[in-house]
């Protein structure tokens, strides 16, 4: 059998039985069997491809991750029992499941500059660059719409809404350095390449770059953080009440359509240096980090901050998720990805910490359908992704040859990410349990 660590006959063994969550054909053998205590998640892994392989002639390798008691194991067996105090003489049980790792390196999808955005919330992929224009990706290499109108690099890109039921036409937001947020429609068309596009609406009010923007959860406004040191928030649809002008434009042959201007609705000011990061993952409630070292929680209907957590560092990144949607993951001006629980009273340490980066982080996400798992890019040029049950990370991703500026799940089962070498990368086949 092959496996790792050293198997000589002087090797201690421990008693092992696999368990596991997963389906035929990932179903092994719950027998318990011996093997050497110095075995690493290699070696197990090997182990468990070998018994789901007897029996099963078109079985194909697959990685598997190991937990024993709810924590992975990142060690020999040995060296775990040792440091979890383990008695040696009973049936170890360990469950496996698949290694959260992409199977596959999609083609880069190349822009004309740094890619400092990107979206992958709906069934496309919505990228941001410091050419001034959005791109909206069907597959890698496949670009469907070019968002023109912006005149200097964009910062930040989101999904706002759909405007059917089928996910296929969609409201987007932009956020650019020159200092204003502009919303598209997208209208989807069979073989559609490089359809140029203009924005319907067009957002002033902040005095420098805008750095961030987010949706409302029911899409009917936005909010943009900048480096004005403000967080506006924004009627997706023009009214009366913040439309400052309208101007009719052609697309084509078809009729005029009109292209508004709006005002911020509301104005939640506290930070003192720039809005960095805002998420708004519930209609009533944004959340906001700023170079000022704080993160604030917002009351959308008072404005007024009902949290304000100091962190000690620049933050560049935030986002909401995790257990109960409740969980805070932040990343700034150091290689250290940090969660913290507002639920916990009485202490802003954060619950847990990553430090695998080895540079500033520039985004963090946690995916949409799991409690434990998170990603993170950093200016190290990784993306890294994260199980909050080990202090390592489950995959290192580093098909960039440069800064990661931006990354994002898509589709469940990928992870896009842009970079200073101008590309678009997705990793896919990604096994989240």
């Amino acid at each position: 059998m092959d496996i790792d660590g050293d198997a000589e006959d002087n090797s201690r063994k421990v008693q092992v039985r696999f368990v596991t969550k997963l389906k035929p054909p990932f179903k092994a053998p719950t027998t318990s069997i011996a093997l050497p205590s110095n075995l690493t998640r290699m070696g197990l892994s090997a182990v468990v491809n070998n018994l789901l392989e007897s029996g099963n002639d078109e079985w194909k390798h697959e990685p598997f991750d190991f937990l024993i008691d709810g924590e992975f194991v990142r060690m020999s067996l040995e060296d775990f029992i040792l440091a979890k105090g383990i008695s040696a003489e009973k049936t170890l049980e360990i469950e496996y499941i698949r290694a959260v790792a992409p199977r596959k390196e999609e083609d880069p999808s190349l822009h004309d500059d740094w890619v400092s955005a990107v979206d992958g919330s709906s069934r496309f992929i919505l990228t941001g660059c410091y050419d001034g224009l959005g791109r909206v990706w069907e597959a890698a290499g496949v670009c469907t719409h070019v968002l023109e109108g912006h005149n200097d690099a964009i910062t930040s890109v989101g999904i706002v809404k759909s405007i059917d039921d089928e996910d296929t036409n969609l409201v987007v937001a932009t956020g650019s350095k020159d200092k204003t947020v502009k919303l598209w429609k997208l209208y989807a068309e069979p073989h559609a390449e490089n359809l140029k596009v203009g924005a319907y609406r067009t957002l002033r009010g902040h005095t420098a770059s805008v750095q961030s923007v987010a949706a409302q959860p029911n899409g009917n406004k936005v909010c943009s953080g900048s480096w004005d040191c403000r967080i506006n928030v924004w009627q997706t649809e023009s009214s009366e009440e913040d439309t400052v002008s309208t101007k009719k434009r052609k697309k084509g042959s078809k009729e005029e359509e009109t292209q508004s201007e709006g005002e911020a609705v509301s104005t939640l000011v506290g930070h003192t240096q720039c809005v960095s990061s805002v998420v708004w993952p519930e209609n009533g409630t944004i959340y906001s980090a700023s170079w000022d070292h704080s993160i604030r929680r917002w009351d959308v209907e008072t404005g007024k901050d009902t949290l304000n957590m100091f962190c000690g560092k620049v933050i560049n990144c935030i986002d909401v998720g995790g257990e109960s949607s409740a969980l805070i993951a932040g990343g700034g001006s150091d290689p250290i990805l940090r969660i913290w629980d507002p639920r916990k009273p009485g202490t802003l340490a954060p619950s847990f910490q990553f430090s695998s980066h080895t540079s500033w982080i520039t985004a963090c996400k946690w995916h949409s359908r799991s409690w434990f798992h998170l990603l993170s890019s950093s200016y190290d040029g990784k993306v890294m992704l994260w199980d909050l049950r080990t202090a390592w990370p489950l995959a290192i991703l580093d098909s960039h040859e440069d800064k990661v500026l931006c990354a994002d799940w898509w589709n469940g089962d990928c992870v896009v990410s842009g970079g200073a070498d101008s590309k678009l990368q997705i990793s896919s086949e990604i096994c989240i349990p």
